[in-house]
């Protein structure tokens, strides 16, 4: 059975509910009956019943631990994904910030050797560093008999769209990577009968 993750979280944390509320159910049927059992022909009457009760509650206290197994596995895989795609955007963010850092020292190179560089360029190097910014320039004056060479912008591909992430959503979608048992249905089950 192939299901997305989101998809499977929410179905077994509905299956959950519905488990919590036929217990809750049984249990109240159960402790009405008890009420109820107040002379010894009543607690031969009823005990059959009781007991039948008693099974039922067992019964769906297991089918709840293994709802409950299931939805601990889904819920660290989402979280396993979650925190791969966190890390990845952080990787990229990183990466990116060593690209950025390695154009800012090769115009501040430019600059000092007297280069003619775009505008754009010079306020990147001033905006992460002033002091780069002005020795760069000072070294300038000291080359400037040298002939200028003129350089195209190194920020030219930031006019591009950037890849937006969204962990959530990469974890909500990814296929279920564990084996899920078919869901339980109390109203199915018979088990609730006598209402």
């Amino acid at each position: 059975m192939y299901m997305k993750l989101g998809e499977a979280q929410q179905l077994y944390r509905n299956q959950r509910q519905a488990l919590i509320n036929q217990r809750k159910l049984l249990i109240q049927r159960r402790d009405d009956l008890k009420k109820k059992s107040v002379t010894e022909s009543d607690k031969q009457r009823y005990s059959e019943e009781a007991a039948t009760l008693e099974l039922s509650i067992r019964e769906v206290n297991k089918q709840f631990d293994e709802n409950q197994e299931v939805l601990d596995g889904l819920i660290e895989q989402h979280a396993a994904i979650w925190n791969a795609e966190v890390a990845r955007q952080q990787g990229d963010a990183m990466q990116e910030a060593a690209v950025d850092l390695a154009k800012i020292m090769e115009v501040a190179r430019r600059i000092s050797r007297g280069a003619i560089v775009p505008l754009k360029d010079e306020q990147k190097v001033m905006d992460y560093s002033m002091e780069l910014y002005l020795a760069s320039k000072n070294m300038a004056v000291m080359n400037a008999q040298k002939k200028k060479e003129e350089y195209d912008s190194l920020w030219e591909d930031e006019d591009k769209p950037k890849e937006e992430y969204d962990p959530q959503g990469k974890a909500d979608n990814a296929t279920v990577n564990i084996d899920i048992p078919e869901l339980f249905t109390p109203e199915a089950s018979g088990e609730i009968s006598g209402e």
